[in-house]
C-alpha cells in the first residue's frame, strides 16, 4: 500500500472507532451521568460493556490483545466519553495511560502475560498510585516503604487520591525501596504491581469530592503487605522515573477529558440559549450572548487543535514534556473558563443541580489539579524554554 492509502485506512478506522465511542457514550452513559453523580458511583456493567467494545485495550498493542490505536484516535475516544461523563472518561484514561504504558515499557514477559493481556481484554481494571497526603506536587517526597525480606518485599504506608483504588483489579504503586539510613531521593522509589486481593491492602472510604463524584477516589493503606519478587516492575529504584514518563501520557488523557467537558458545556449552552426567552426573544439573539458563545467555541477549537497536534507528535516520537504540559495546561484552563461561562449563560438555573452545566463546572476544576497542577505544567514549560 502507498503512504496515502495507509493514511486513508487509518482515517477510516479512526472515524469508525470514534463514532462507536460517541454512540455508546450518548446512548449508554450520558442519560445516566447526573444520577451517577448523585449516587457517587457508576455501574461496573458499564465498564464491562466498554471492555467488550475493546476500549480497555486502546493503547495496548495487538500482540497483547489490544487495539493498538494511535494516540490521536485514543484521545478522541477519551474526549467523546468525557462529553457524556467525565468520571467514566478518567477511569479509562488512567487505565490506558500510566499502568498500561509502564507495563508495556518495563514489564517482563511474564508480567505482560499476567496483567497486560487481561487489561486489554477488559478483564482487569488498573489504577495508578503515586501521591500521598504529604507528597502531591513534590511526589518524590513520598514515604510509603518497601523492605526486603528474603526474596520478598514487605510494604507499609498509605497512598492518597487513588482513582479506581477500591475497584481496580491491579494497582501500580510507587513506594520507597531505599532505606531510612540511606535515602536516595527519587532514585530510591520502585514501582510495584499490587493485585486487588493482596493480603494487607486496605482501601479507605471513598472521598467526598466536589466533582467527578461517580469516579471513586480512595486512600490505600499497606499493612505488612508481602509481595513476591514478581511484583516489582522493572528495575529497583527506577519507579519514580517510570512514573514521570508515564505521566506524560496521563496528561494528554486529562487534556482530552478537559476538551470533552468544555464541549459538553458549550453544547448545553447553545441549546439553552435557543430555548430561553427574555424580553420577547431567544437570548441567543442578543449580541452579548453571541459573543460569549463565540469565545467559548473558539477556545475549545484552539485547545482541541493543540491536543491533536501533540497527539501526532506523540505518534511520531517527537513529543517533549513541555508540549504535553502545554496541551494539559491550555485544555484544563479552557474547560474551567468555558464551564464558568456556561453557568452564566444559564443564569440562576446554571447554579442548580437540575441543570447539567453545574456538574460540568464541578468536573472541570479537577483537570487543573490532577496529573500535575497548572502551576507544575508552567514549570515544565518554562524549563523547556531554557533547554531550547
Amino acid at each position: 500500500m502507498t503512504t496515502a492509502e495507509v493514511a486513508q485506512q487509518i482515517d477510516e478506522q479512526r472515524r469508525e472507532i470514534v463514532a462507536a465511542a460517541r454512540e455508546f457514550a450518548q446512548n449508554e452513559i450520558a442519560p445516566h451521568a447526573a444520577e451517577w453523580d448523585r449516587l457517587k458511583q457508576y455501574p461496573r456493567e458499564t465498564l464491562r460493556q466498554l471492555g467488550e467494545l475493546g476500549f480497555y485495550g486502546m493503547t495496548i498493542p495487538e500482540e497483547y490483545d489490544g487495539l493498538g490505536l494511535d494516540p490521536l484516535t485514543y484521545l478522541m475516544v477519551i474526549e467523546a466519553l468525557a462529553v457524556a461523563d467525565a468520571s467514566i472518561s478518567i477511569t479509562l484514561s488512567i487505565h490506558s495511560s500510566m499502568p498500561a504504558s509502564m507495563l508495556l515499557k518495563y514489564g517482563s514477559e511474564a508480567q505482560k502475560e499476567r496483567w497486560l493481556r487481561p487489561m486489554a481484554r477488559g478483564e482487569v481494571l488498573a489504577a495508578f498510585s503515586l501521591s500521598e497526603a504529604d507528597s502531591g506536587s513534590d511526589a518524590a517526597s513520598l514515604r510509603s516503604q518497601a523492605v526486603r525480606d528474603g526474596s520478598d518485599w514487605v510494604l507499609n504506608g498509605t497512598k492518597a487520591w487513588v482513582t479506581n483504588g477500591d475497584t481496580a483489579d491491579l494497582v501500580v504503586a510507587m513506594v520507597r525501596s531505599d532505606t531510612p539510613a540511606e535515602r536516595r531521593g527519587s532514585r530510591g522509589i520502585s514501582a510495584f504491581l499490587i493485585p486487588r486481593d493482596a493480603p494487607g491492602l486496605e482501601p479507605g472510604k471513598p472521598e467526598d469530592k466536589m466533582g467527578l463524584r461517580a469516579s471513586r477516589t480512595v486512600t490505600l493503606t499497606f499493612r505488612d503487605m508481602r509481595l513476591g519478587p514478581e511484583h516489582l516492575l522493572g528495575e529497583e529504584g527506577m519507579g519514580f522515573v517510570y512514573a514521570m514518563q508515564a505521566l506524560e501520557d496521563g496528561r494528554l488523557g486529562v487534556a482530552a477529558q478537559a476538551v470533552g467537558i468544555a464541549q459538553a458545556a458549550l453544547d448545553h449552552a447553545v441549546r439553552y440559549s435557543a430555548e430561553r426567552k427574555q424580553f420577547g426573544r431567544a437570548i441567543k439573539d442578543f449580541q452579548g450572548l453571541q459573543f460569549k458563545l463565540a469565545d467559548m467555541a473558539t477556545r475549545i477549537a484552539a485547545a482541541r487543535a493543540l491536543l491533536y497536534e501533540v497527539a501526532r507528535e506523540k505518534h511520531a516520537n517527537t513529543l517533549s514534556p513541555e508540549r504535553a504540559a502545554m496541551a494539559k495546561l491550555f485544555a484544563s484552563e479552557t474547560a474551567m473558563w468555558v464551564t464558568t461561562q456556561a453557568v452564566q449563560v444559564f443564569g440562576g438555573y446554571g447554579y442548580m443541580r437540575d441543570y447539567p452545566v453545574e456538574r460540568l463546572f464541578r468536573d472541570a476544576k479537577i483537570t487543573e489539579i490532577y496529573e500535575g497542577t497548572s502551576e507544575i505544567q508552567r514549570i515544565v514549560i518554562g524549563r523547556g524554554l531554557h533547554r531550547a
